[in-house]
């Protein structure tokens, strides 16, 4: 005979109905399982037929069929230059550590990938860094883009340059802009203060005293120049974008960057290729009038401003 604990609480018409309400939650959790992988593969065979449309478009990236001699060199000292540089090894560990790194932490997400603006939710430090660091091949060449143009307006001014980067994550790819030369001056803009503890960690083992973070939504900080009008009043020299994956975010950032460029100056726009957002945003951006040339890579585009250079959008392969 069974025991009044194990005897049930309700009656057998509730009991049912607590059944049936059971096999609905499931159905739709299954239901919304199902949608999910259906976006995933919607934007994964995206990606594959972008990717082949810019391979099939694509040049070398020996430089053949640039007309601008400037343009030439940088790709030439940018894209195709094989020097190494014994800091990205340090730069690497930091990584690996990362990578191996299983503590949770407390996420804000202000990006696309939110199902609303700031949500927060409990995720792993290598998850984070296994979905949102830059490659090393990618940061080594946005290294030497700083190092490059650096270097002749060391020659020429006397200065460092100025560069922001939105969207800092765990910051490799901030330890990878700062580490071409000391004197130059880096912003990076992160929305979650836990990833920003973590980045800080990593450039402090770096011995990177040129970085400084700003955190909260970029929209606030960026856009309105909050807490950081004083800087907000300079030029830059190199900005790169890897933050809300959206077009209109994208449109944004990129106007709000367009008022502080110069000629020379350079915007790297990343994940170009991300999703038809992204895509449509990288369109937008190289028809806009202050633009000259702008050159897909496919995982990033680069705008270039000088007014010298021929009009045009230079499709790359790395």
């Amino acid at each position: 005979m069974a025991s009044e604990h194990s005897k049930c609480l309700y009656g057998k018409h509730d009991c049912r109905k607590i059944c049936l309400c059971e096999k609905k939650i499931v159905s739709l959790q299954r239901i919304v399982d199902m949608v999910c992988i259906a976006m995933n593969v919607k934007t994964l065979i995206y990606r594959m037929v972008a990717w082949i449309r810019h391979r099939l478009g694509a040049r070398n990236s020996g430089g053949h069929g640039i007309h601008s001699p400037y343009l030439f060199e940088w790709v030439r000292m940018v894209m195709s230059d094989e020097n190494q540089y014994y800091v990205w090894d340090e730069i690497e560990k930091i990584r690996m550590a990362l990578l191996n790194d299983t503590s949770e932490l407390e996420y804000v997400d202000y990006g696309s990938g939110a199902k609303e603006k700031g949500e927060v939710s409990t995720k792993r430090v290598c998850d984070i860094a296994a979905r949102s660091l830059e490659s090393a091949k990618y940061g080594r060449m946005l290294f030497r883009l700083v190092n490059w143009l650096g270097h002749t307006k060391r020659c020429t001014e006397g200065k460092g340059l100025k560069i922001i980067e939105l969207g800092t994550s765990l910051g490799v790819t901030t330890a990878y802009l700062a580490a071409a030369n000391k004197g130059d001056e880096v912003v990076t803009y992160e929305g979650c203060s836990a990833v920003a503890k973590i980045a800080r960690k990593g450039w402090k083992q770096l011995g990177m005293n040129n970085i400084r973070c700003v955190e909260g939504d970029i929209d606030d900080t960026l856009l309105l120049s909050a807490p950081v009008s004083a800087h907000a009043r300079e030029e830059v020299d190199v900005a790169f974008v890897d933050a809300n994956h959206t077009y209109e975010a994208t449109c944004r950032y990129f106007e709000e960057l367009s008022k502080r460029v110069h000629a020379k100056s350079v915007v790297v726009v990343d994940d170009i290729y991300y999703n038809k957002e992204m895509e449509r945003a990288w369109k937008w951006i190289c028809a806009r009038p202050e633009v000259t040339s702008t050159m897909d890579l496919y995982k990033m585009g680069m705008v270039f401003f000088d007014p010298n250079y021929l009009r045009k959008n230079y499709r790359l392969r790395m």
